[in-house]
């Protein structure tokens, strides 16, 4: 409930961030949206026995310096189970289904797995306040709740529209500039009406353009993995782009800027195979709205929340921030999907990251707790299987690049 993280986001407002800075356990509702619940009169009366309303309260973060107002919206379905909708209106205001809810003796608790957050808080005796905490990873803040009427109620900002689904936005206006040299991390953001990434190299922008890997770019300068820059593009379309539209805009912006020129080809590479366990899937069907943006959120390197998004989105991420081959979908699942994984990594792993200030990934740990290895972990939270393997698959060939001038 609180961006409660500092994103490392590419996906809702990223549909698709990648950075390495650590988040805090401070979590992010802003970039995770579902469809709003029908909530019951604000008016309802007051009562120790009703938890239904609607109920506001102010999340305070000191070591951000940072107040973010939240509102929950709780109702009942038709076999009286609770719902209860968050809203972190101070970072966009769009809405979180909680993954479970309850109210049992005064005590209401809810938890959203995807954030990896939960509540705990006690109703006063009157029925207008809940005392509470709100736990994110190791971090815990309080959060207490007021039960809100309708001149009470703060108002929940409208979400943002999205570009047509037919739309094929080009650029309107960009700027390219070298990125500040030692800055931690990189993203790949939406931000208003702007496509912005900052501490990202070539080989960065065109495998995110195109969903490759880097070992699928044949005949690059040097300078591909090297020279990392800031880009801020506005479309010439409004609304909010889905991730083929995000792809678009930057490949156009790679041939205006960057002069890019290649041809595809066809080669049999080393890859890692992403299918389905024995056992069968344990990813969790997406509650979010169609136009809902994906999202691929790293809180620390090995601990993925991934949202909204397909098998060959995941397969994607996965090779573009994690592994050192790439990654190739042949789990046939179509639908669109919602898990965590939390894995130790090993020395082949986000190597992307290690040019822009990431630590290199732990030493394998003698701690009995420590989460096990990503072949592991991958089967047993989230029911899929990933390993080593052979796929024909496309490449493309530079012909000519060019770097950028900076304005």
């Amino acid at each position: 409930m609180v961006n409660r993280c500092r994103p490392l986001r590419m996906a809702s407002r990223r549909l698709l961030a990648l950075a390495s800075t650590t988040f805090l356990a401070l979590g992010t509702l802003s970039a995770i949206a579902q469809a709003p619940a029908a909530g019951q009169s604000a008016t309802t009366t007051p009562s120790p026995r009703d938890i239904v309303g609607t109920w506001q309260g102010t999340l305070h973060i000191a070591a951000a310096n940072r107040d973010l107002r939240i509102v929950n919206k709780i109702s009942k379905d038709d076999k009286g189970q609770l719902k209860v909708v968050d809203y972190s209106i101070d970072q966009g205001g769009q809405p979180m289904v909680a993954t479970s809810a309850s109210f049992e003796d005064g005590v209401f608790k809810f938890s959203i797995d995807f954030i990896q957050g939960k509540y705990e808080g006690k109703m006063s005796a009157d029925g207008k306040t809940i005392t509470g905490t709100w736990t994110q990873g190791p971090g815990a803040l309080a959060l207490n709740f007021d039960r809100a009427n309708d001149d009470t109620a703060w108002a929940i900002p409208e979400p943002p529209k999205s570009m047509p689904a037919d739309a094929k936005p080009g650029i309107d206006v960009a700027t390219v500039k070298p990125s500040q040299p030692g800055r931690p991390g990189k993203l790949f953001s939406f931000q208003g009406r702007s496509l912005v990434t900052f501490n990202t190299n070539m080989n960065d922008l065109v495998t995110f353009a195109y969903s490759l890997h880097t070992k699928q770019i044949i005949g690059a300068p040097d300078w591909f993995g090297t020279d990392s820059f800031d880009i801020d593009a506005v479309p010439d379309v409004s609304g909010r782009p889905n991730l083929n539209q995000m792809r678009l805009l930057l490949q156009k912006l790679l041939a205006d800027r960057f002069q890019l020129k290649f041809h595809h080809d066809q080669r049999e590479l080393s890859a890692y195979i992403l299918s389905v366990a024995p056992g069968g899937p344990k990813c969790k069907t997406t509650t979010a709205a169609p136009n809902d943006p994906p999202g691929f959120l790293f809180r620390g390197l090995g601990d993925l929340m991934v949202r909204n998004m397909t098998m060959a989105d995941f397969a994607n991420g996965m090779q573009t921030a994690v592994m050192d081959k790439p990654v190739v979908d042949q789990t046939g699942l179509k639908d669109r999907y919602d898990f965590n994984l939390k894995w130790t990594p090993d020395d082949s792993q986000f190597a992307q990251f290690r040019g822009n200030g990431a630590p290199p990934p732990p030493p394998p740990s003698d701690d009995p707790n420590a989460p096990p290895a990503l072949y592991t972990a991958i089967q047993e939270q989230a029911g899929l299987k990933i390993g080593p393997g052979k796929a024909q698959d496309d490449v493309i060939v530079i012909d000519h690049v060019e770097k950028p001038t900076a304005n």
